[in-house]
C-alpha cells in the first residue's frame, strides 16, 4: 500500500494484491494519514480478504499500527531516507561506507545486514560522537547529525525491514516497487492530459486502476 500526489492536496492511495497483482481499493486523499491506511485495511477484512502481510513505507507510527500482522517496510523508501541525509554521492568516508551498506540490504539476509551495521557503527562511534561548540552560545552540538540520523533510521526501522526473511514462507516482497511502478505509469499518461479538472482526472485514474 502506498500513496502519491499531484499537486499538494490531491492524491491516491492504493491497495494492491502482491499474489494476483490485482488492485484492491483506493481512496483519493488530501493527506497520507495513518487513519486511512487502518481503515483500508479493515475495509479489506470487511470484504472478506485474508491479510497475510503488509508492505508500505516507514511513515512514522504506520508499522506499528498493525496487530498480528507481518509488515515489511519498502526498503527502496528507506534507501530514500538514508540518502536524504548523507545525499547521492557523500564525501566523507564514513558516510560512503554507510552508503554501501545500505545498498547491501535489498541483497543480504538480516543477520549479515545487522552485522555490517553493527562494525560499521563500532568503527565510527568516536566520530559520531564528535562535537562542535558554538562559539555564541557556548553549547555543543553533534558535529556529524546529518550522518547520525541516518544511521538512527535504519537501527530504528531494522526490526521491519527484514519481515520478508523472517516470514520466507508467505513470499513478501521487500520493496513497494510494484505499486510505485504502477503510479509512475499513471502519472505519465496523465501528463498526456494537462489540464484535465479534477472530476476528469479522478475519472482518468479509475479507468486506469480498473484496467
Amino acid at each position: 500500500m502506498d500513496t502519491t500526489y499531484w499537486g499538494r492536496v490531491f492524491g491516491v492511495m492504493l491497495f494492491k494484491d502482491n499474489i494476483t497483482k490485482e488492485n484492491l481499493l483506493k481512496y483519493y486523499v488530501k493527506n497520507e494519514a495513518n487513519s486511512i491506511y487502518r481503515k483500508g485495511i479493515e475495509e479489506l477484512k470487511s470484504r472478506g480478504y485474508s491479510i497475510k502481510a503488509i508492505v508500505c513505507d516507514g511513515r512514522r507510527g504506520l508499522i506499528q499500527s498493525f496487530e498480528n500482522i507481518p509488515v515489511q517496510m519498502c526498503q527502496f523508501h528507506q534507501a530514500a531516507i538514508v540518502r536524504r541525509y548523507i545525499t547521492k554521492n557523500p564525501r566523507m568516508p564514513a558516510a560512503i561506507e554507510l552508503k554501501e551498506i545500505t545498498a547491501l540490504m535489498k541483497q543480504t539476509d538480516r543477520e549479515s545486514f545487522e552485522g555490517a551495521l553493527n562494525e560499521w557503527y563500532d568503527r565510527w562511534k568516536p566520530f559520531l560522537n564528535e562535537r562542535t561548540i558554538n562559539e555564541k552560545t557556548g553549547r555543543s552540538f553533534y558535529t556529524h547529525k546529518r550522518l547520525r540520523s541516518a544511521y538512527r533510521s535504519l537501527r530504528t526501522n531494522l526490526k521491519w525491514l527484514f519481515t520478508w526473511y523472517d516470514n520466507i514462507e508467505l513470499s513478501i516482497p521487500n520493496t513497494t516497487n510494484a505499486i510505485d511502478g504502477h503510479f509512475a505509469d499513471l502519472k505519465n499518461k496523465l501528463r498526456n492530459h494537462n489540464g484535465l479538472s479534477t472530476e476528469r482526472k479522478r475519472k482518468f485514474i479509475d479507468e486506469f486502476l480498473k484496467a
